[in-house]
């Protein structure tokens, strides 16, 4: 009976959904923010944006308060300043 379970389990065919989760680090009114997002869900239409206001902890503010907009993924960052379309190209 366990040869039979442990084929089963084998040949069983599992499906599981990549989320693609991004934080955007912006700031309300920032038009060079707002293109890039605008490109980037363009590129990467699946994508899930978390946007964070950078002035919404010092901490945040202190890394990216001058630097933005900035969209991470998975600890890495994939932009700084403009949406370079370059970026995707691992993610995919």
């Amino acid at each position: 009976m366990t040869g039979l379970l442990i084929h089963a389990f084998s040949t069983a065919v599992i499906l599981v959904a990549r989320v693609l989760r991004v934080v955007l680090y912006s700031r309300p009114g920032c038009r060079l923010c707002d293109d890039a997002k605008r490109e980037f869900q363009k590129a990467v239409p699946e994508a899930e944006i978390e946007e964070v206001d950078v002035d919404s902890e010092p901490s945040v503010q202190a890394l990216y308060g001058n630097h933005i907009p900035v969209a991470i993924h998975a600890g890495r960052e994939l932009f700084r300043h403009r949406f370079d379309p370059e970026c995707v190209r691992w993610l995919r």
